[in-house]
């Protein structure tokens, strides 16, 4: 078989060790693979490059070898049609899509246009329905936690307050699991927003002794601040507000600043998704890409291999993009309890 591999949306370490773990079990089987550039536009504009075989350098690269791009043929003209084309002009057996909701939401409509995908869940958002985790996620909030470590000690030397703005769009499972693993005092995430109220009671409440005459808050950048206005905010193809341009971090501590706390906001950005993957993620994305080299092998169209427990299984790609995962009541009654809310 020829099987094509593309990489979609933002980039999330371990794509490289999944398109490893892919090219390996892939040509052991006897199968020929194809890199694809840009995602879904090298897809339509028939843009590839070669996997290589030196897979050592890739299980510990971030970033992606196969580039990537938030193209939705879905919104282009004739999209679907040159995707199509593209796939009889060169053979095209199959294609394993790498990528998170958007990403995998297009794998599954073109699987309903007859075309044959495999998708792997991919988001450092941890936001995706139908597995435990995602592959990216364990590094991305690493890196956040310990970005929290090296802010307290300029919080505590200053008595200030420090914003830590996370990504996660609508899902706060980033934020969550930095803020808990980081120690912050307050943790904003769009699922159970707290007012501003609350969160000035924390910090009030830290400062009146001495020794806690500082703070940390991490926020979700998808966190709907209260009197949000996002008109105008520019969007993607995907109809996603460009949420750097919203500035959340600094409407929190404008916010503190004007109740009279020295306070700063520092956005992590994408230092949350640079940088190598963690060994955990190492040995999930190979797994998955094992895992979906296996499913094309056996024909299983329009699935895509999710972790359940510690287990690899398939499940449908309907499944994974029908709802985002959101953090749900049960981790949020333990955080509040750690910022003692409850």
């Amino acid at each position: 078989m020829k099987i094509g591999i593309l990489t979609s949306g933002g980039d999330t370490p371990g794509m490289n060790a999944v398109i490893r773990g892919i090219a390996i079990r892939a040509r052991s089987l006897g199968h020929e693979v194809v890199g694809i550039k840009y995602g879904w536009k090298g897809l339509m504009e028939g843009l590839f490059i070669e996997v290589p075989y030196d897979y050592d350098s890739l299980i510990d690269m971030g970033g992606t070898i196969l580039f990537s791009s938030r193209t939705n043929p879905f919104k282009r003209e004739n999209g679907v049609d040159q995707i199509k084309n593209t796939f009889k002009e060169n053979g095209f057996d199959a294609v394993i899509a790498i990528g998170g909701d958007d990403t995998l939401g297009v794998a599954n409509k073109l699987t309903r246009e007859g075309l044959p995908m495999v998708g792997v869940p991919k988001t450092i958002d941890n936001d995706l329905d139908a597995t435990d985790y995602t592959f990216g996620f364990n590094t991305a909030y690493s890196i956040a936690a310990d970005g929290l470590d090296k802010l307290k000690t300029t919080a505590k030397s200053h008595n200030r307050v420090l914003v830590v703005e996370m990504m996660g769009r609508h899902a706060g499972w980033i934020t969550l699991y930095a803020g808990l693993a980081g120690g912050a005092h307050v943790i904003l995430i769009p699922e159970f927003p707290l007012s501003m109220e609350t969160v000035l009671s924390i910090v009030k409440k830290r400062f009146e002794k001495e020794e806690t005459s500082w703070a940390l808050i991490a926020v979700s950048e998808g966190y709907e601040f209260e009197n949000l206005d996002v008109t105008g905010v520019e969007t993607d193809e995907f109809g996603h507000v460009r949420l750097d341009k919203l500035k959340i971090g600094e409407q929190i501590a404008e916010q503190l600043s004007k109740a009279g706390f020295s306070s700063r906001a520092i956005v992590m950005g994408y230092l949350q998704r640079g940088g190598p993957p963690s060994p955990y993620d190492r040995v999930l994305s190979t797994r998955l890409g094992i895992a979906a080299a296996d499913l094309v092998h056996e024909r299983k169209f329009g699935m895509m291999p999710a972790l359940k427990g510690t287990q690899i299984v398939p499940v449908p790609l309907s499944e994974a993009v029908g709802q985002l995962k959101l953090v749900d009541e049960h981790h949020w009654e333990f955080a509040k309890k750690v910022m003692g809310l409850d």
